[in-house]
């Protein structure tokens, strides 16, 4: 596979079908676009290898499921070099489901998901604010998200 490969028109038409709706099948994809399943297949393993395709997830109504608080936290570190041995002790947190690295107040910013706000606390205050690294944090808990998009390609 070449290094310098770019995804042309037909791979962002893809690309675009499938963030809108992961279950798409091949051959409906290539009834939209004039083209032959094995071609969207070819397509996708290639976008696949190159690394631009990587996990796909399933999305859930985690409400649904109980998980009723999503909250924000930014985390201050102690010092800028513990950053590693933060995010690994992080990524233990099965309630943290997104960490960003950040410029501005805080050196991290966490996502998270808890069943109510006593889950919440326990899981800040037993498992967050414990990893050795963390001077302190802030939370922030979304009310509602008012919407969750995928970013259109080219």
């Amino acid at each position: 596979m070449p290094l310098n490969y770019e995804i042309d028109n037909t791979d962002q038409q893809i690309l675009n079908i499938l963030m809108e709706n992961a279950f798409t099948p091949y051959t409906e994809i290539s009834k939209k676009l004039f083209i032959s399943p094995g071609t969207v297949h070819v397509r996708m393993n290639k976008m696949e290898k190159l690394g631009i395709v990587k996990n796909p997830q399933l999305q859930i109504d985690l409400a649904k499921l109980g998980m009723d608080i999503t909250a924000f936290i930014g985390v201050y570190l102690v010092r800028s070099e513990m950053y590693d041995k933060v995010v690994n002790a992080l990524k233990k947190i099965p309630e943290v489901v997104s960490c960003n690295y950040t410029t501005g107040n805080y050196s991290l910013f966490l996502k998270i998901v808890c069943r109510d706000t006593q889950h919440l606390r326990e899981t800040l205050h037993d498992k967050i604010q414990k990893i050795e690294g963390i001077s302190r944090t802030e939370t922030l808990i979304s009310l509602e998200e008012s919407f969750s998009r995928p970013v259109k390609i080219g």
